[in-house]
């Protein structure tokens, strides 16, 4: 009941939302009747259509030639609702502003004018009246007169000016929303930017100072993330030449068999210590199970619950993400740490941030995550805030340090803005050295 409820609720709010958007940048600045209303009361019907389609197919378990027809429009349309009603909001504030400075101007231009001089209409001239028995003259045809101006049905000035800030605002709106959009899609399809961070640990050997580790999240391989994506990851982390690499979570947003070639890329990543692997929520939205033997198949190692030594002198683990929980795996940090040597420094490869306090209590040094992706969509950032205890970066939360990542592609829409994606070098520093 309460889910229905809640459905409810996001289908008024949608629906509301929509309806604001038509008003503004259909009906406010179209003629009735005209072909450009027409246009836009369809899209504006169909392409939320399209975003809801865009949504379900894949549960659905729509063709997956259908899921990439209507991810493109659905989830870019998305993006561009969000900016178009921020931008729209603010122009709320902008339309009487802009009406009082036009009122003004009209009202000084009109004061400005020269009096109209007066029209003198001069009198009939007498029409000869003929005498008795005399013919009658043929009147002549009147001239055709000039039709005298339009008084009623004139234009409101007033309807005019609010038809022209309507036009400006609706129009500064669409193409700021746009250009957003166009920038945030430039950047995710263009691949994520490698960045590089330091992180000492107190534990770490001399002889594992300077170690690095490549981290990439949330790669999402989907409808729209395909091949070149992977290609173009795979590509980045390879010229880094990393001592290892951490693939955490978030790896596809489907099916083996419908993503399995998007995916084969991956078998070319090189580290001097191998790739691993841990799952993401999304994996347990596309089968976790099958996309781990496909991942081992691809030369990473999957750690579900699980840890190794790593020659350079610290110890690796891996936990499941904690939407496995629904299918009775999730993560188990007892049989990951729970008989480890804590003299040595541990890295835990966890694709939530929220399970920090586990790490924490389990005595890790460094926590690698994903997830959050940032934000992706500003102001994302601050809902992500509220769910995540780090949405992006490096903290620490006692002796352990927390280190997000925003993230390799997009989920939904192929578009960020004010969280660049991102592939992260981190390199491990001895205190020792």
């Amino acid at each position: 009941m309460i889910a229905f409820l809640l459905l409810v609720v996001v289908l008024a709010l949608l629906g509301a939302v929509h309806w604001y958007v038509w008003r503004r940048l259909v009906r406010d600045v179209t003629v009735p009747g005209g072909r450009a209303r027409r246009v836009g009361t369809v899209l504006v019907v169909v392409l939320p259509l399209l975003s809801v389609a865009a949504l379900t197919s894949g549960r659905a378990g729509a063709p997956f030639l259908v899921q990439q027809v209507v991810a493109w429009p659905g989830f870019l349309w998305l993006a561009l609702l969000l900016y178009v009603v921020l931008a729209l909001v603010v122009g709320e504030a902008v339309r009487p502003v802009l009406r009082r400075v036009l009122a003004r101007r009209a009202a000084a231009a009109a004061a400005a004018a020269p009096a109209a001089a007066p029209v003198v209409v001069p009198a009939p001239a007498p029409v000869p009246v003929p005498e008795r028995g005399e013919p009658a003259e043929a009147e002549p045809e009147p001239e055709a007169e000039a039709a005298p101006p339009v008084v009623d049905g004139a234009p409101d000035p007033e309807v005019s000016r609010r038809l022209f800030v309507a036009r400006v605002v609706g129009g500064a709106a669409a193409a700021v929303a746009a250009g957003t959009v166009a920038h945030g899609a430039y950047g995710v399809l263009s691949g994520p930017r490698v960045k590089r961070v330091t992180v000492p640990l107190a534990k770490l050997p001399r002889a594992a100072h300077g170690y690095r580790i490549a981290v990439v999240s949330d790669i999402h391989l989907g409808p729209i993330l395909g091949r070149a994506h992977s290609q173009r990851i795979v590509d980045a982390i390879n010229a880094t030449q990393p001592d290892l690499i951490a693939v955490v979570g978030d790896l596809v947003d489907g099916t083996v068999e419908n993503l399995g070639s998007a995916a084969e890329p991956l078998a070319r990543l090189r580290a001097r210590h191998g790739s691993f692997f841990v799952t993401g929520n999304h994996e347990y939205f596309s089968g976790a199970d099958a996309w781990v033997d496909h991942v081992r198949d691809l030369g990473m190692r999957p750690l579900r619950n699980e840890r190794l030594e790593i020659p350079a002198g610290f110890d690796l683990a891996g936990v499941d993400d904690v939407a496995g929980e629904s299918e009775g795996q999730g993560p188990d940090f007892g049989r990951a740490l729970g008989d480890r040597d804590r003299s040595r420094a541990a890295v835990l490869l966890a694709h939530q941030p929220i399970v920090i306090d586990d790490a924490v209590a389990h005595g890790v040094d460094l926590q690698l995550s994903g997830h959050t992706h940032g934000g992706q969509l500003w102001p994302g950032n601050f809902l992500a805030e509220l769910a995540n205890p780090t949405v992006a970066g490096l903290e620490r939360y006692g002796d352990t340090q927390l280190y997000v990542s925003r993230g390799a592609g997009a989920w939904g829409p192929p578009v960020r803005v004010g969280a660049p994606s991102d592939i992260t070098i981190v390199q491990l520093a001895s205190k020792q050295a």
